[in-house]
């Protein structure tokens, strides 16, 4: 039962729908932009010409060289080509790694940021920034890098390939769960997380095994919208912190992480987050969580092993002395040796914990 808290909603536009991105022309007027840059991965570069080609003088060019966990170097350049451009804002069309080399632009120069999401990332919707240098991921909050308008189009994730949409499906419901058990979530930051998380889990599944795949793909936006807001407004824990770790210093695909790490991460800390539990197992209707989730993960054929996507066994150590050096909030106190054992399972692709601390 709550008795008192606090919330403070995010101050963003969303515009949401099949075809939605033919609106981004209307956006840019109603933010009052005349020359924006438009950022991409190298491999959506193509899309990204496309929507520049759509808005015409209204762009300065096309910076299709994101990268995942946004390298510091990466950064530098892209904040470079915007002042030489003179662009006075940018439109981030692709997942974290483009929306984040947006950040770190608007984090520079006070750009505003218009995000086309193509995956269920979820950046888009916090004031969260990333930053990699030298094999160590820095993250921070500032409400400059915020994207002031948000532009989902379900059609634009049609290409997204079936193992990457899975992966990316469960780090959106990674921002839920934490937000859960988080010490600054609401009552409204608890319905959004269950809501965002039901959409996904039961969306994915249509996903991979329906022909008509259309709904799927906009219940997948839509809760990927719903969990990204819940990490925007609560604090990260566990969870984060090694998808952190891993991905900055190991260089590790960042969604496959999730999907690899969060089923684990959910055994742990549910003797000490019986909200978490309640809300994660009605949303997949299930009694055990984190072996639901983690059946799922490997039923719809995303990575379910470190190891299988780059984590040597020798690496773990380095892993836990990094997530264990700093204290931060989560439900359980963190040992070093427990995230070891946590992380031995997970390189392995081994089922959870069911449920119980871990025992020496």
């Amino acid at each position: 039962m709550w008795s008192e808290f606090r919330y403070e909603a995010q101050p963003m536009r969303v515009v949401f729908g099949p075809g939605s991105s033919a609106e981004i022309g209307a956006e840019l007027d109603h933010l009052g932009l005349r020359r924006v840059l438009l950022l991409s991965t190298p491999d959506q570069r193509s899309l990204a010409e496309t929507l520049a080609a759509s808005l015409g003088n209204r762009t300065v060019g096309v910076h299709a060289e994101a990268r995942m966990h946004v390298p510091s170097e990466t950064a530098d350049a892209a904040a470079e080509r915007a002042r030489d451009t003179g662009a006075d804002g940018c439109v981030a069309v692709g997942g974290g790694s483009t929306i984040g080399l947006g950040k770190a632009i608007a984090l520079r120069h006070a750009l505003p940021i218009v995000a086309v999401p193509t995956t269920y990332a979820g950046s888009e919707m916090t004031p969260i920034w990333g930053l990699t240098e030298k094999g160590v991921k820095t993250t921070g909050r500032d409400p400059a890098v915020l994207p002031r308008s948000v532009i989902y189009d379900p059609d634009l994730t049609r290409t997204l390939p079936t193992e990457l949409a899975v992966s990316s499906g469960v780090n959106a419901v990674a921002h839920a769960v934490e937000g859960l058990y988080a010490p600054d979530s609401s009552p409204v930051v608890s319905l959004m997380a269950e809501e965002g998380s039901r959409a996904i889990l039961r969306a994915l599944p249509d996903l991979v095994t329906n022909d008509d795949k259309a709904n799927a793909r906009t219940q997948l936006l839509y809760g990927s919208w719903l969990c990204g807001a819940v990490l925007g407004m609560t604090t990260m824990s566990l969870h984060h912190k090694l998808c952190h770790v891993l991905g900055g210093t190991f260089d590790l695909p960042h969604a496959a992480v999730h999907a690899a790490v969060l089923p684990h991460v959910v055994a742990f800390n549910a003797p000490a987050a019986p909200a978490m539990t309640t809300a994660l197992s009605r949303a997949l209707g299930a009694g055990d969580p984190a072996t639901a989730l983690w059946q799922l993960v490997y039923d719809l054929g995303a990575p379910i092993s470190l190891g299988a996507i780059g984590l040597a066994e020798t690496d773990i150590a380095t892993v836990a002395e990094a997530v264990t050096r700093s204290p931060y909030a989560n439900p359980r106190p963190v040992l070093a040796e427990q995230v070891q054992e946590l992380l031995l399972r997970a390189q392995r692709g081994e089922r959870p914990s069911i449920g119980r601390p871990f025992e020496h």
